[in-house]
C-alpha cells in the first residue's frame, strides 16, 4: 500500500466562475424537467387528438366548423408548450433557423408535388418520381450543412479520444 506524501500537491484546478456554474447547473435541471414534462403532456395529447379527430370526422354538426372540437384541443395543447416553453433556457441567443428546412415547409413542399401531378392526372408512378425528385433536390442544397455535420462529429470524437487519453496516461 502506498503512502501519501504530504509534500506531494495536487496542482490547482482551474478558477471558475461560480455563479455561472450554478446557474448552468439549474438551466440544465429545469430544462430536463421541462423535457419531461413536455413527454408527459405529448404522452397523453398523440392518442388524444387522433381520437378527438376521429370524432370530429364521425360526429361533426353540418353547422359546425369540420374539426372543430380537434382544432380547440391543439389549441390548448399549443397553450401548454407555450407555459411550458422548453427552449427558454436559450432564448437570449440568436436562434439560426432555416424558414425553408421545418417540418412544416418539407411537408409543404412534397404535399405541393403530390397535389401538382394530381392534377396533371399523374399515376401513382409520376406522383412517386415527383416526390423523389423534390427530395433529391432539397437534400442537394443541405448536403454542404450534413457534411460540415459529420464533419465536427469527427472532431468532437477525436477530442473525446485524445481527452481519454490523456485521462488513461497517454495509452
Amino acid at each position: 500500500m502506498a503512502l501519501i506524501d504530504p509534500n506531494n500537491k495536487l496542482p490547482e484546478p482551474p478558477k471558475h466562475n461560480a455563479e455561472a456554474r450554478w446557474k448552468f447547473m439549474r438551466d440544465v435541471a429545469v430544462f430536463e424537467l421541462k423535457l419531461a414534462i413536455n413527454n408527459f403532456h405529448n404522452f397523453f395529447q398523440i392518442p388524444i387528438t387522433f381520437a378527438v379527430a376521429v370524432f370530429d370526422l364521425i360526429f361533426t354538426e353540418k353547422d359546425k366548423e369540420e374539426g372543430s372540437r380537434f382544432y380547440k384541443l391543439v389549441e390548448w395543447g399549443r397553450t401548454i408548450d407555450d407555459h411550458i416553453d422548453i427552449y427558454s433556457v436559450v432564448a437570449h441567443r440568436e436562434r439560426s433557423m432555416n424558414k425553408d428546412y421545418t417540418m412544416d415547409a418539407v411537408i409543404s413542399r412534397l404535399e405541393g408535388v403530390i397535389v401538382k401531378e394530381y392534377e396533371k392526372g399523374g399515376t401513382a408512378a409520376n406522383i412517386k418520381s415527383a416526390v423523389d425528385k423534390a427530395i433529391d433536390e432539397m437534400q442537394l442544397k443541405t448536403g454542404p450543412i450534413g457534411s460540415k455535420v459529420d464533419d465536427a462529429f469527427k472532431q468532437a470524437a477525436e477530442k473525446t479520444r485524445d481527452a481519454m487519453k490523456d485521462v488513461k496516461g497517454g495509452d
